[in-house]
């Protein structure tokens, strides 16, 4: 089984809970902080196990989803509340164990003694056939206690990914409990926004990100010598200016004046601002990202 974890080995056991865990949204900090306070309680050490993929991008690529946070991020977050991280590479063997398997592995490879699932969370090839019960009665066999993580409505990656396709921003930040956030790197572009007058950042991100839906947004951007920037950004495929351009998130950050091409920039979504729209003249698009900047900036 094929890991990595950057953190030292310890002796003492572990509470552990697994998982794709993309987004790290609310109901994933239910879970976690579950496994936090059992650990602080039994003089255990906390774990994620989670993994170098999404499952479906190994076993059915065709319906693997895009991403709802970058996987540096995820780990970064993860290390940040203190937790080991074990990533596994999701391989056809990992995907084929069973519940039984994963439970007896867990147990004497990676010294876990409690494992905490969320409400919907399921593991092992048999997994999706089994009941919470199912799984304490095979984790008892196998020296694991099973425990059950309390339900956070509505907070699913599933459902997270569906509202940023549809715009719907702010639902999908309430849920993460944090802006939704694309990270991504400047590219060359074709200059269509300096020609207008408004010069943008080409952001390219650098995983399977989900874009929202095509718009203009409101957005914060993490520079990249620190420090935040109120901008305006724009997901589409400016067909004022363009015929056939590709889909792609454009930055305008008022103000700013240097050179971003190489940087690595996280894109903060806050609210969205109009749908994109195809203007008669580049004069009516010039007037309207006018509007768009100040509503961005101080509305």
């Amino acid at each position: 089984m094929g890991a990595t974890d950057r953190r030292e080995t310890t002796t003492c056991g572990r509470v552990a809970t697994v998982g794709t865990f993309d987004g790290l949204h609310r109901g994933h900090a239910r879970v976690i902080g579950l496994v936090k306070r059992l650990a602080m309680e039994r003089g255990l050490e906390p774990m994620v196990i989670s993994f170098d993929r999404h499952p479906l991008e190994t076993v059915a690529p065709g319906r693997a989803p895009l991403l709802v946070q970058s996987p540096s991020e995820r780990t970064n977050m993860l290390y940040r509340e203190g937790l080991r991280l074990l990533t596994l590479e999701f391989t056809r063997e990992l995907a084929a164990m069973t519940a039984a398997e994963w439970l007896r592995r867990m147990h004497k490879e990676h010294g876990v003694e409690v494992l905490v699932v969320g409400y919907d969370n399921t593991f092992g090839s048999d997994g999706t056939a089994m009941s919470i019960a199912d799984y304490r009665r095979l984790g008892a066999e196998a020296g694991v206690e099973v425990v059950e993580a309390p339900y956070e409505p509505k907070a699913a990656s599933s459902a997270i990914r569906r509202l940023v396709a549809a715009g719907d921003i702010e639902e999908a930040s309430r849920l993460l409990g944090r802006p939704f956030t694309v990270v991504g790197r400047v590219e060359p572009g074709k200059r269509m926004g300096a020609s207008l007058g408004f010069p943008t950042a080409n952001v390219c991100p650098c995983y399977r990100a989900l874009l929202p839906a095509d718009g203009v947004y409101a957005v914060e951007v993490e520079m990249p010598e620190g420090g935040v920037r109120r901008a305006v950004a724009n997901v589409g495929r400016q067909p004022t200016v363009a015929s056939d351009a590709p889909r792609r998130l454009e930055v305008h950050i008022p103000g700013f004046q240097g050179d971003l091409y190489g940087s690595r920039l996280a894109v903060r979504f806050l609210r969205r601002l109009r749908p994109e729209k195809k203007f008669e003249s580049t004069e009516l698009l010039r007037r309207q990202i006018a509007l768009d900047i100040n509503d961005a900036l101080w509305k």
